[in-house]
C-alpha cells in the first residue's frame, strides 16, 4: 500500500534488503579497457600542508591575464549578449572560429579558413571525438612511448590495441615508427611533436618531414596534437606537422590538428579545436552534437574577444619567460643536488622535464618506491609508467615547473634528494 513502510525486521523483504548485497550495475564492458589516472589519485596524497608539488601538468594561475580575460567576457557581453548567452553551433562560434584561423596563420599554417576547423571543449574533446569516429575493438593506434596518459586510456575505452614507439630527446624515433606502421597498419597514429607531455621531447625539423612523407606513402592518418607549441623558451620551435604539410604534397590529408587555449590562456574556458579532413570533420561535429551540443557559447565570446583584443603576444611574452626560468631552476638543482643519480634532457620549451633514475652509487631506481618516500619529505611528482601503453619505463618520472615559483623549486628537489639517498 502507497506510503507504508513496515517496521525495520518486521518482513522478509527488509530482512532480504538488510542481508543482501545491493544489484550490481550492468557497466559497459569498454570500462574494463581502462582504469582511474594514476595522476588523479596521486593528487588526493597532495592535501598534507607544506606539499611542493611537481605533480600537476596545468599551469600556473597566476600567470593568468585576468584583466584581460574579464574586459573580453565585459565586451561579449556587450557586444552580443544574446549569442554569447544561448545556444550555439556545434561547429563552433563563427567569430571565434575566425579568430582561431588566425591565430594558426600567424604560426605558418597557410590556406587555413574557419570552416577547417571545429571548436572543442578543450582539445581533451577533440581527443574523444577522434576516439569516437575513428576507433573500433581491436583496431590498433600507435602512439609515442610515454605519452600524454588521457589519450592511453581515451583510445583503450573505444576498445583500440594502443601501440608504443620510442622517444628520445628528439621526439619520436622515426625509424621505429615506420616499422610499426608497417607491422601494425593502424587506424591512426598520435604524436605531440613539440614539447611533449610527458617527455618534453621537440621533434627536429628533419623528423617532421620523413613522418609527413611516411603518411603519404602508407596512407596513414596523422594526428598532431599541439597545446604546448606556444611555451617555448628562447628560439620559436620547427613549424607544427600542420604548417609544414604545405612542403609535402599529399600529407594535408593526411593530416589532423589539436589545438588548445588551456596552457597559453586558461583551462577554465575549456576551449580547444580541431583541425581535419572535411569528411573527419563532419562525423566528429555529429558526435559532438551527442555529447554536450556545442561548447560554451560564452566561453567561445569570451576568447574570441580576448584574440580580437591582440593581447595574446604579450601574455605569451610573459608565460614563456617565467616559464624558462623555471626550467632553468629545476635543471640547476637536478644537477646540484641529484647529480648522477639522475638523466634528463633540458627542455626548450612546455611545462615537463621527463627524468630517470640511474641507480648510480647504490641509489633507488624504481621512480613508483621513490614518489613514495617523496611525499613523506613534502614533495610530489609524477612516476613515468603510467604514461607508457606497454613495457613502461620503471625509472622514469616527470616533473613540472609551471607551478612552483624558482625557491619553492629549489627546495623541492633539494627534499627530493633527501628522499632518494
Amino acid at each position: 500500500m502507497e506510503g507504508y513502510a513496515p517496521a525495520p525486521g518486521k518482513s522478509g523483504e527488509g530482512l532480504m534488503n538488510a542481508t543482501m548485497p545491493p544489484p550490481a550495475i550492468p557497466f559497459a564492458d569498454r570500462l574494463g579497457n581502462v582504469e582511474t589516472s594514476a595522476i588523479r589519485e596521486l593528487f588526493k596524497l597532495l592535501g598534507k600542508p607544506g606539499i611542493i608539488s611537481f605533480a600537476g601538468g596545468f599551469p600556473d594561475s597566476a600567470m593568468f591575464d585576468v584583466e584581460g580575460l574579464r574586459e573580453a567576457s565585459q565586451r561579449a557581453l556587450a557586444e552580443n549578449p544574446g549569442a554569447a548567452l544561448q545556444y550555439g553551433a556545434t561547429e563552433g562560434y563563427d567569430p571565434l572560429r575566425a579568430q582561431l584561423a588566425g591565430f594558426m596563420q600567424s604560426k605558418g599554417v597557410q590556406a587555413i579558413s574557419p570552416t577547417d576547423l571545429i571548436v572543442t571543449t578543450g582539445s581533451q574533446q577533440a581527443l574523444d571525438l577522434l576516439g569516437k569516429t575513428l576507433v573500433g575493438p581491436g583496431d590498433k593506434v600507435i602512439v609515442e612511448g610515454p605519452t600524454f596518459l588521457a589519450t592511453i586510456q581515451c583510445f583503450r575505452l573505444y576498445g583500440a590495441d594502443v601501440v608504443s614507439a620510442p622517444v628520445d630527446d628528439q621526439g619520436v624515433q622515426v625509424d621505429r615508427l615506420e616499422a610499426l606502421i608497417t607491422e601494425h597498419r593502424p587506424k591512426f597514429v598520435y604524436l605531440i611533436p613539440t614539447f611533449g607531455n610527458p617527455s618534453g621531447a621537440l621533434l627536429s625539423l628533419e623528423r617532421r618531414r620523413r613522418i609527413l612523407e611516411i603518411a603519404v606513402r602508407t596512407g596513414t592518418l596523422i594526428v598532431e596534437d599541439d597545446p604546448y607549441g606556444d611555451l617555448y623558451f628562447d628560439a620559436p620551435p620547427p613549424p607544427s606537422l600542420l604548417a609544414l604539410s604545405a612542403q609535402v604534397p599529399g600529407s594535408r590529408e593526411l593530416l589532423v590538428h589539436c589545438g588548445s587555449l588551456s596552457k597559453v590562456l586558461s583551462p577554465g574556458l575549456r576551449v580547444g579545436w580541431l583541425v581535419a579532413p572535411q569528411e573527419l570533420l563532419a562525423k566528429a561535429t555529429m558526435c559532438k552534437q551527442f555529447s554536450d551540443a556545442h561548447t560554451s557559447t560564452f566561453a567561445q565570446a569570451t576568447a574570441a574577444a580576448y584574440l580580437a583584443a591582440g593581447r595574446m603576444p604579450a601574455t605569451l611574452a610573459n608565460v614563456r619567460r617565467v616559464y624558462g626560468q623555471r626550467a632553468q631552476a629545476l635543471g640547476d638543482a637536478l644537477r646540484r643536488d641529484l647529480g648522477d643519480a639522475v638523466e634528463f634532457t633540458a627542455p626548450q620549451g612546455g611545462l615537463f622535464v621527463w627524468a630517470r633514475l640511474t641507480g648510480a652509487g647504490g641509489k633507488l631506481r624504481d621512480a613508483s618506491e621513490l614518489a613514495r618516500r617523496a611525499i613523506d619529505r613534502g614533495v610530489a611528482f609524477v612516476p613515468g609508467a603510467p604514461f607508457f601503453a606497454k613495457d613502461p619505463d620503471l625509472a622514469s618520472f616527470r616533473l613540472s615547473f609551471a607551478t612552483a615559483d624558482e625557491d619553492k623549486i629549489r627546495e623541492g628537489i633539494a627534499r627530493l634528494a633527501q628522499a632518494l639517498a
